[in-house]
């Protein structure tokens, strides 16, 4: 009989990826995919640790799949990414669960068949390595989207910001070959994928170390020649590194889409240097007004950090003042919690909990303001969308994006998924755009 696999993914795009890659791996071994966890013989959970909320997640998700095993004893639970890679974490979680029978880190998951063997032979294996050995290239990949397709361009992290973990357990940054990159998108685009988003977790570093010399500008004018790709995105930039070259490139390729996401976690000079983000907030501020000056109409986003050690009303006033000034079309914002092993985690004037809930809710209610204003002033314009399907709120109307990245919501017919259609815009409202098809463009 055919064993089945079920995936729980937490975390950020390069965790969708890797649970892609885990899935087409395990497909090529002969698994298929459950429809629920309750009809799976192998549960797999790819964790992420960058937030206290997602870690608690797995806990109880854990504990609620050791259940589960003792109703069905042959079920094989594996515990995969970046929890397992602190130090200490996969002990704990076979302490703490001994149903678990395999644990992994972020540098063997391309060996997961091979662990699964040696679990149905040992029993319960443990193996996460200290770092990487390789890049490896030519996987197979299982992807959610025949339209989008997650690519990744480098892996790890040399920044490390005081209070990120992931430089720990992504390890340090390594690039793959550029015609790896543009053999993969040129095979996705063959297949009919229309936009690819290109990981890392600092895509401006991609390059370092390559011979023949290759930066991340040059990376996205050799796959604006890809022919078949109608869009490129690329995710996550880190401000310091985000050259006069790249935003050149920005504005000149034309596959190339007009949305940056520049996370700037505060506005307080003070509490980026503690920070150690390596930028001021009037550099950062020169950079929006440089991207907004050569490329008419960018979206910017951000992520934005609040209750960092030592942060005083003041310097939560700076972040909400720059917030103001940039005006971003979008904020992931998050409360601090200290991860076990980053500087920041000993770091003293630790902000109370009371103190932390208020300024979320201010800057949340800032930027949120913010983005309707933004949104609102879409009214009127025409914009061109690739039609991703029903929409997830109401089937019966469609969804796509626009190349700012952002979520239009319109009446049309199913069949022109896959198609870029022009939509006039109607209504701008918090979290998306209405609007109506005026035209169709390609497909």
């Amino acid at each position: 009989m055919t064993k089945q696999y079920f995936t729980y993914t937490y975390g950020c795009q390069m965790n969708e990826s890797d649970s892609e890659v885990m899935a087409g791996i395990l497909e090529e071994a002969g698994y298929t995919r459950a429809a629920r966890v309750e009809d799976a013989d192998l549960a797999l959970i790819n964790t992420c640790c960058v937030r206290r909320t997602a870690e608690n997640k797995v806990w109880g998700l854990l504990g609620s799949l050791g259940h589960l095993k003792k109703r069905r004893p042959g079920m094989v639970i594996a515990v995969s990414g970046c929890m397992p890679q602190q130090e200490g974490v996969a002990d704990e979680i076979r302490r703490r669960f001994p149903a678990v029978d395999l644990v992994i880190g972020t540098h063997n998951r391309h060996e997961l068949t091979r662990l699964l063997a040696r679990v149905e032979t040992e029993g319960p294996v443990t193996e996460v390595l200290p770092e990487a050995c390789c890049v490896p290239e030519g996987l197979p990949v299982k992807r959610e989207s025949a339209l989008r397709a997650w690519v990744p361009v480098m892996y790890g992290c040399n920044n490390f910001c005081t209070y990120c973990i992931v430089p720990y357990v992504r390890g340090r940054e390594r690039s793959r070959r550029p015609e790896n990159i543009v053999r993969e998108v040129e095979a996705l685009a063959a297949q009919g994928c229309r936009e690819v988003v290109l990981l890392g977790q600092n895509v401006n570093a991609y390059g370092k170390g390559l011979s023949p010399r290759i930066n991340f500008a040059g990376l996205l004018a050799l796959l604006n020649e890809v022919e078949g790709l109608w869009r490129i995105r690329y995710t996550t930039s880190h401000p310091r590194d985000f050259g006069d070259e790249l935003i050149e490139a920005a504005a000149r390729l034309d596959r190339v889409c007009e949305n940056f996401h520049l996370p700037v976690q505060a506005g307080s000079d003070r509490v980026l240097r503690l920070m150690r983000r390596g930028y001021t907030r009037e550099g950062y501020l020169e950079l929006v007004r440089k991207i907004r000056g050569s490329v008419p109409g960018a979206s910017i986003t951000t992520d934005i950090m609040v209750g960092f050690p030592g942060e005083t009303e003041e310097d939560f006033a700076a972040t909400l003042d720059l917030v103001r000034q940039a005006r971003f079309d979008q904020a992931f914002t998050f409360v601090y919690n200290p991860r076990r092993g980053t500087p920041a985690a000993s770091f003293e004037g630790a902000v109370a909990e009371e103190v932390k809930s208020r300024r979320i809710q201010e800057l949340i209610g800032l930027q949120q303001s913010i983005g309707r204003e933004l949104n609102q002033a879409e009214e009127g314009r025409v914009h061109e969308v690739l039609v991703e399907g029903p929409s997830a709120g109401n089937p019966e109307r469609l969804t796509g994006r626009t190349r700012t990245n952002k979520t239009v919501v319109f009446d049309g017919d199913p069949a022109t998924a896959g198609r870029l259609a022009a939509v006039r815009i109607n209504t701008g409202r918090l979290t998306h755009l209405e609007g109506k098809v005026v035209g169709k463009d390609e497909g």
